[in-house]
């Protein structure tokens, strides 16, 4: 029985080895003709699929053929401007490399002997290297497409090739200026793609991009918080913000952190630093006059307030702020236990100030109920407006 199925084995054994010579031979076939090239490159993928040939160098090197050639004659169509898929032209790029970093990686195993035989090295990294900008630039057509996916696998190819021992020679990380800038790419495609773990893959080389370096920190600090790290979120805003103050992502999320844990001076420190650096920012006013009705400061709020109208500044917040400056100083004196007449008036007077700031404000919000509806309701209430009282109370109600 033993015997029996030593036979089968051995018979199976030969069966598979004149497929496999029949397969490289039809595929040498294709190659000298030029002709059905992708069929060429078919045959030798599923011989690679059995794992008794995964190590035979010639099935790779035939694969790598079949490829090259199909690279070179779309490469001349597109040349020549004849019609071909250029997407097509950027994966067989792809296929290429990859097979010869597989075949180079193969033949870096020793023998039976211990001897280390590498025989198609050479060749083929002179060979791609003179393509290897193509990855570069499919990357950017793929990202124009906003196939992020394919774009980035282009980019990060491009940049493995640097610590592939195929392309040792080149020294691609002190040769290669393009380096940290397909690396921004790499990470803009993981950043586009929500994938946080891509985004961060080529984050080291990436901020070499000196060109880029505002938008890979706003690109971090959104990874940051997808990932829920609070600590690097923080930082890396934080150094965004102190490098470059007038970047529009920095600022407002710098604040947002300070004003959520109510730390108002340093919310205060940021706002300063900003206007620092632009004065005449309304953004930066405007969060200013914020902070300082946070902070109690009534009268420097409306001071910033007036600044702004009086530059005819339509920014609904300003209406708001001034408003509140107002309002709350009238609460604040209405607290006291026992109110003097003289005490009163001047709580009728703020609150007269307060009201034409804040129905702007609701003219200008009108779906911002919870800004604008208590206060209005406690000013009508203490101006005995009727009317106006009642409509309040029932927008309250509803």
């Amino acid at each position: 029985m033993k015997r029996i199925i030593n036979i089968v084995f051995l018979l199976l054994m030969v069966l598979s080895v004149a497929a496999q010579k029949k397969d490289i031979s039809k595929a040498r076939d294709y190659l000298k003709s030029g002709k059905n090239l992708e069929q060429a490159e078919q045959l030798m993928q599923k011989l690679l699929e059995d794992t008794a040939h995964r190590e035979n160098k010639k099935i790779w090197a035939i694969l790598f053929d079949a490829q090259r050639k199909q690279y070179e004659q779309g490469n001349e169509k597109l040349y020549l401007k004849h019609p071909y898929d250029t997407v097509a032209l950027f994966t067989i790029a792809s296929r290429m490399f990859t097979t010869a970093e597989r075949l180079d990686s193969l033949e870096m195993k020793p023998d039976k002997k211990g001897k280390v035989n590498i025989e198609y090295r050479k060749k083929h990294a002179e060979y791609l290297n003179q393509y290897r900008p193509n990855l570069y630039n499919g990357g950017t057509f793929f990202i124009n497409k906003q196939k992020y996916k394919e774009a980035y696998m282009l980019f990060n190819q491009y940049i493995e090739c640097a610590h592939e021992p195929l392309f040792s020679s080149f020294k691609y990380n002190e040769t290669d200026p393009l380096m940290p800038v397909a690396a921004y790419w790499a990470v803009y495609c993981g950043y586009k793609m929500q994938d946080p773990k891509l985004t961060l893959h080529h984050t080291y080389l990436a901020l070499k991009d000196e060109k880029h370096y505002d938008l890979m920190l706003q690109y971090l600090a959104e990874t940051y918080k997808l990932e829920k790290d609070t600590v690097r979120y923080f930082q890396t805003i934080q150094e965004g913000f102190q490098k470059y103050p007038k970047f529009p992502f920095f600022f407002p999320r710098l604040i947002e952190y300070y004003s959520n844990r109510g730390q108002w001076s340093d919310a205060m420190q940021v706002c300063n630093y900003a206007l620092a650096a632009d004065s005449t920012s309304h953004l930066f006013r405007l969060v200013k006059s914020s902070i300082l009705l946070n902070m109690g400061k009534y009268a420097e709020c409306i001071s910033i307030c007036n600044e702004l109208l009086a530059e005819n500044t339509h920014l609904a917040d300003v209406q708001l702020n001034i408003g509140l400056a107002y309002f709350n100083q009238a609460v604040e004196l209405d607290k006291t236990t026992q109110v003097s007449h003289s005490r009163r008036n001047k709580i009728v007077e703020l609150y007269k100030k307060s009201r034409p700031y804040l129905e702007e404000y609701r003219k200008m919000a009108p779906n911002k109920k919870e800004r604008w509806a208590v206060p209005l309701y406690t000013i009508y209430l203490n101006l005995n407006m009727g009317k106006e009282f009642d409509e309040i109370d029932h927008i309250l109600k509803k």
